[in-house]
């Protein structure tokens, strides 16, 4: 293995990747992160790098910030850019947030504005979650059907941004990332969309890439979420013929499967298995933190909340039992919905609540495989962005972790770079 590799995270939300990464020992600089959602990039600078803004930055008046901003396209939600004269309205804090993580973690920020010449030199990494609402069938309820298709102005079609600037890195005479790695939804191998994705595969070929896809699912890794996904690492081969021998040979071995993938995590000394009860975060204190967050994700007491936990599976029911299922329903991006990931008996005693709550933002961020501290390291920097708003309401911090990916299914993924690097 290198001592260290050089990693570029398209969309890359709060860092599931170089986290994972890191908890298989595999050392990384960040060369490029590109994330335009504003919630994500600074969450993304408070996991990983804490939540002092960068000196220079901190001098700056909130005209000085602004003037620089003004070039980035910046979203407030995900989904559209954030015009300008609202971005004027944040606090001088909240600006400072902005552009302290977009320095610190050298993010691209819009991934059709980045241009292939100017990405880094030398990357070994490149990661790709690409938005999956115009492909899953949350998103498909919802009317998003659009898929990868090119040109239809979807989010998900944002995968041939990543095609476009390996084109022009290539045209550039730079030289291309040794990896890339694609987090999707199953879908893409539906009739739907499979002839797309096939498409996606030959314009990688044609990069000189060979690529591997295997659908996985987090319950499998030691996390307990039913979370189904689509994986996919592509190795350049260049015109070495050996070497693209060898790797499609490490791919047969692989098979079609996540088999092997499991069977070689679980034998690894980073494997840990974690039950429903190890990561819900239950407490009878009522001054305590963990009881406050209880009580902001305890509904209403009224026929459509009443409707939500009797739909759905209970993971803790009147008795304090814990539920005998060993996972979970899917991380969403909502949990005050139905259906949802399921809920928990809890009376706060407050007049007109209801007698059960949902995930917390901090157990949600848990389920995707992160710690309490992450949970935490947002929290403390989260300032006011409006009187009386904050930066990080509950419902952010929800859809940003279901907006993540399992660490653990990672990893397992990741693990096979320790056998990708043996071949010669």
């Amino acid at each position: 293995m290198k001592k260290n590799y050089n990693v570029v995270e398209l969309f890359s939300g709060i860092g599931s990747q170089v986290r994972a990464l890191k908890n298989i020992d595999i050392h990384y600089t960040v060369q490029a992160t590109c994330e335009w959602d504003m919630h994500a990039f600074i969450a993304y600078d408070a996991i990983h790098s804490g939540t002092r803004n960068l000196p220079e930055v901190d001098s700056m008046s909130k005209d000085e910030i602004l003037d620089v901003l003004r070039k980035y396209t910046i979203s407030n939600n995900g989904k559209e850019a954030m015009p300008f004269s609202v971005l004027k309205t944040y606090s001088h804090e909240v600006l400072k947030r902005i552009l302290s993580a977009i320095r610190r973690n050298n993010n691209l920020v819009n991934i059709s504005e980045v241009n292939g010449v100017d990405m880094p030199d030398d990357t070994d990494i490149m990661t790709y979650s690409f938005p999956c609402q115009d492909l899953s069938n949350v998103g498909a309820f919802h009317g998003y059907n659009k898929g990868i298709d090119k040109n239809s102005g979807s989010r998900s079609s944002l995968l041939w941004e990543v095609g476009r600037i390996l084109s022009e890195m290539q045209e550039a005479g730079k030289k291309l990332p040794r990896y890339l790695v694609m987090e999707n939804v199953p879908t893409l191998l539906s009739e739907r969309h499979f002839n797309n994705f096939k498409e996606w595969i030959g314009q990688l070929e044609n990069l000189k890439y060979i690529s591997k896809y295997i659908p996985v699912n987090a319950r499998n890794y030691g996390i307990p979420q039913n979370r189904p996904r689509l994986l996919m690492i592509s190795v350049y081969v260049g015109d070495n013929d050996s070497y693209k021998k060898a790797i499609q040979e490490f791919f047969d071995h692989l098979g079609d499967t996540e088999e092997v993938l499991i069977k070689e995590y679980r034998e690894s000394k980073y494997y840990e298995k974690k039950t429903v009860k190890d990561l819900l975060r239950i407490s009878y204190d009522i001054n305590s933190k963990l009881w406050k967050e209880a009580v902001e994700c305890t509904p209403n007491d009224t026929p459509s909340r009443r409707k939500i936990w009797d739909d759905n599976p209970v993971i803790v029911n009147e008795k304090g039992n814990i539920t005998d299922d060993p996972f979970i329903r899917t991380i969403t991006t909502k949990q005050d919905r139905n259906p949802n990931s399921g809920n928990i008996y809890f009376d706060c005693g407050i007049e007109g609540r209801g007698k059960f709550r949902y995930l917390t933002p901090r157990e949600c961020l848990l389920f995707m495989g992160f710690e309490d501290k992450d949970y935490e390291n947002i929290i403390a920097n989260n300032p006011e962005q409006r009187v009386k708003s904050c930066l990080f309401p509950r419902d952010k911090i929800i859809r940003m972790a279901g907006n993540s990916i399992p660490l653990k299914m990672l990893e397992g993924f990741f693990f096979q770079f320790y056998k990708i690097e043996e071949i010669s």
